[in-house]
């Protein structure tokens, strides 16, 4: 049984992961935005290099008739610095450190965020700031603005689901507020090592809390998650299949259980299809492909930089979330659900779990492997 404490890693606390004591001293509760962090280096930069091509001998008075003319062009490297310092850094800084493809190395603050929100969607995203996990919510805000995802929260909020503690008694929407973004919680984004994609939470009560076929303690082991245990135990014979089907551990360990549709109205399979959920988690899928594995360390250490992961998809619903990726840069595996409906034909059998951990292991080393065992 996994343990209830949660571990907290570098690419989970709120904020850069590098700061000067000068930063700190000045604005010790806020976060710098990516146009500050740009515009200081810049700066520093810029300074720098005047100074190395300020000439030493003749030092020429300004005029009267130089201050109002215009400036001579330059090609010197300072006059570059400078035009590019004065450039849009609205549209240009914010990207200056995600350009470099670095995890770490993006700014956030969560109250700087909600400051910038407007009244209707401080509402709207209460459930966000409050339960996401802080590595996913600082690359997935902007795609949360988007008009449809607030058109998905009108709907959900219309339905009671609103901030995690001031839901609607007898919610008629699985899993429960608090549970919807486990997932992002349990599994920083920099640690993913697998992604397993679900489609739909479990519908009936007490079963859904937020991570793809996995139910809560004393909750029955869902027939597609007994097909799962019995393929790991066919792929490694020491496994002993638990009586639980809790998969807490799974994704403490790295492995993303992630829906495609992330809530559900009860006892209604498939009834938040077609919401726009699909197309958020296209977007998360979207940044794992960027930053999955960033803080996983090799040979030559954590990059910050997504190095490639494994992807676990089952069933032509997963397959069709996956079809975009690099298959030279992830490893892709596909068959068919493991549904009893179709667990024989394709299934049972497939290695997965074992290909996943040569994969990892050869590119991670030893501590990059999943402990599919250990539940």
């Amino acid at each position: 049984m996994a343990s209830t404490g949660r571990a907290v890693y570098l690419e989970d606390i709120d904020g850069p992961s590098k700061i000067t004591a000068d930063a700190v001293q000045k604005a010790p509760d806020v976060a710098e935005s990516g146009a500050t962090v740009a515009l200081k280096v810049e700066a520093k930069v810029t300074v720098a290099e005047e100074k190395a091509a300020k000439p030493t001998t003749v030092k020429r008075q300004r005029t009267l008739m130089d201050m109002f003319s215009d400036p001579a062009p330059s090609t010197g490297p300072a006059a570059k610095k400078i035009k590019l310092a004065g450039s849009d850094t609205t549209a240009s800084a914010g990207t200056a450190l995600t350009s470099q493809g670095s995890l770490n190395s993006i700014p956030f603050s969560l109250s700087a965020f909600q400051e910038q929100l407007s009244d209707e969607e401080r509402k709207l995203l209460a459930l966000e700031c409050d339960t996401m996990g802080k590595s996913w919510l600082k690359v997935l805000k902007d795609e949360m603005r988007k008009a449809y995802f607030l058109k998905l929260k009108q709907f959900l909020y219309d339905a009671g689901v609103k901030g995690a503690n001031d839901s609607a008694q007898n919610l008629k929407v699985y899993p429960a507020p608090k549970n919807i973004y486990a997932w992002s919680n349990l599994t920083p984004l920099g640690r993913v090592k697998v992604v397993i994609i679900g489609q739909d939470p479990y519908h009936g009560p007490g079963q859904a809390h937020g991570l793809c076929f996995s139910v809560p303690p004393g909750v029955a082991v869902p027939p597609s998650l007994r097909n799962i245990y019995a393929e790991i135990r066919a792929e490694y014979p020491e496994f002993e299949p638990p009586k639980h089907g809790n998969l807490t551990a799974w994704a403490e360990n790295g492995v993303l259980l992630l829906n495609t549709c992330l809530t559900v109205k009860a006892g209604e399979a498939g009834s938040h299809s077609g919401k726009g959920w699909e197309t958020f988690t296209d977007k998360v899928v979207d940044v794992v492909d960027k930053f999955g594995g960033a803080n996983l360390a090799n040979a030559s250490g954590a990059s910050g930089r997504g190095r490639g992961i494994v992807f676990l998809a089952w069933g032509a619903w997963a397959a069709k979330r996956v079809a975009k990726l690099d298959k030279k840069k992830h490893l892709i595996l596909t068959s068919a659900h493991p549904s009893p409906l179709s667990a024989s034909r394709g299934f049972l059998g497939n290695g997965h779990f074992k290909k996943a951990n040569d994969w990892l292991e050869q590119k991670y080393g030893e501590d990059g492997r999943v402990e599919w065992h250990k539940l």
